[in-house]
């Protein structure tokens, strides 16, 4: 596909082991009729389907990459770059990331332990670059309300005018001088009072544009998988309302 054709991407982010969710959101994904699908990672943790989603992920061959929960959980690592607000947060943090450990095949932790940190796609007008928090850190948390500087620093690091991630688990686009960046949000665990599925659309080529798609789901499916799998009952909660209270410090 040539730089000056017309390219509809479909991307999804932050799916968090919510089978649920993501299988929604892949059947409003064909209704879209991509080209391409991506995935910027953190395939695993807070949800109670790892194998699962890995698989679904593996089976279609869609191109991913390494979110920092995906990296914690491949690697057995002790921390999941996650950031908390106190300390019981980071102990049900612990809980979520020991629990995806053991329940996530060693066969799957090697195909996270593979997974690129990024993806650049130069044959697209504008070049885009595919990153988990920010073109420079697997868990910078690139929130909306950073300085505009940030984000002009960023683009240059990326040396594109066209920047997707997630992360952050809250959807936004951004303009600032000639870069765009877009916050895809997340598939299973939104954190920005919305319960619905988020991902994102992209037109590229003559004729630009951005969608940030919302899809129902059965959250309370999800959220009772959650309960029966042990996990704390605050991840089935943040579910069912759509996130924890907005703040600054969050734990995706």
């Amino acid at each position: 596909m040539g730089v000056s054709e017309k390219m509809r991407l479909a991307i999804l982010s932050d799916i968090h082991a919510n089978l649920h969710a993501l299988e929604a959101v892949w059947a409003d994904v064909e209704l879209q009729k991509p080209d391409r699908i991506y995935c910027l990672g953190d395939l695993v943790g807070y949800g109670a389907y790892p194998n699962e989603v890995v698989d679904f992920l593996r089976s279609r061959a869609v191109p991913t990459i390494m979110g920092n929960y995906d990296e914690g959980v491949g690697f057995d690592l002790d921390d999941c770059g996650c950031a908390y607000r106190g300390a019981a947060e980071r102990e049900r943090g612990d809980v979520s990331r020991l629990w995806s450990q053991a329940h996530t095949t060693v066969e799957n932790k090697a195909f996270l332990q593979g997974l690129p940190m990024q993806i650049r796609l130069e044959e697209s007008k504008p070049t885009l670059l595919l990153v988990h928090g920010s073109p420079r850190k697997i868990n910078e948390y690139l929130f909306e309300d950073r300085p505009p500087a940030t984000f002009e620093r960023l683009a240059a690091l990326a040396g594109t005018d066209l920047v997707v991630f997630g992360h952050t688990h809250r959807p936004y686009q951004k303009r600032v001088g000639k870069a765009l960046f877009v916050n895809v949000g997340s598939v299973g665990k939104p954190h920005d009072g919305d319960p619905r599925a988020c991902y994102a659309v992209l037109e590229l080529g003559r004729e630009r544009g951005v969608e940030l798609r919302r899809v129902d789901y059965d959250v309370a499916g999800a959220a009772e998988a959650v309960r029966r799998a042990g996990l704390p009952e605050a991840f089935a909660e943040i579910l069912e309302r759509g996130g924890p209270p907005i703040a600054a410090g969050v734990n995706p």
